[in-house]
């Protein structure tokens, strides 16, 4: 039968002391590393995050059982065309997008209100999660309120610069000659805000989570960008967080 001495028994205690110890530090450790890295990086986590994990308690499927089964069936429509009218088309409509540009310095003529109908209409098929269409469309024109958005952005912009987005991002920015100062808000035409909708209501006043809102308003957006350039309108995409919405 096998037997400790006190000393080998000392010893054995002393090694299983010492892995627990290196466990915990590497733990400690990669849990510094992962700090470190979110503070390097604080947009990561708000770019990211999406009020739809958190399901409200206040949504009951079985509410929505009625409303599922009357939704309107609407046909797919669907033109095939020959497979060089199909490279010509892709090529051409690339060959338009791949002129657009972020414009800062942006002319005051007035474009027809029925072409901003129109462009907003596009970005409203985008796909969504569960078919929510999360998205909420302001178009503002009055001067005195888009002198007004230009004061909150250029206010947070400025915290921005300086603290939230990092010395990496703002380094990466120098390049491009810009800083938090929007004077452009006061010139153009027109300021297409794009607000998620976290949620919505159902008839009778439940609330209804709007899953994956952050991803589907961004390709809603990302249309409403080709739309524009359809139309060959300069456009300059601004993301605004809760920051500022807190001030309007």
């Amino acid at each position: 039968m096998f037997s400790l001495t006190p000393v080998l028994v000392a010893v054995v205690c002393i090694l299983i002391a010492w892995i627990f110890k290196n466990a915990d530090g590497n733990m400690e450790r990669r849990k510094g590393e992962t700090r470190a890295r979110t503070k390097a990086q604080p947009w990561v986590d708000e770019d990211l995050k999406d009020s739809s994990d958190l399901h409200p308690v206040e949504e009951d499927a079985d509410d929505w059982q009625d409303s599922e089964e009357s939704v309107e069936h609407i046909p797919f429509s669907h033109t095939r065309y020959p497979e060089k009218e199909m490279v010509k088309r892709s090529q051409e409509f690339y060959e338009l997008l791949n002129k657009r540009r972020s414009v800062r310095f942006i002319s005051n003529e007035q474009v027809p209100m029925e072409v901003i109908d129109n462009v907003i209409k596009a970005a409203g098929t985008a796909p969504s999660g569960a078919h929510t269409e999360p998205w909420t469309f302001v178009v503002v024109k009055d001067l005195d309120v888009k002198h007004k958005i230009r004061e909150i952005i250029e206010e947070e912009e400025e915290i921005n610069y300086l603290k939230r987005m990092g010395r990496q991002w703002v380094t990466d920015l120098k390049k491009l000659r810009t800083n938090w100062i929007k004077e452009y808000l006061d010139t153009a035409p027109v300021l297409i805000l794009i607000f998620k909708q976290v949620h919505g209501f159902a008839a009778n006043g439940k609330r209804k989570v709007h899953y994956y809102n952050e991803i589907s308003v961004s390709i809603s957006c990302g249309i409403l960008l080709a739309a524009l350039q359809v139309c060959v309108l300069p456009t300059l995409p601004r993301r605004q967080t809760q920051y500022s919405m807190a001030k309007q």
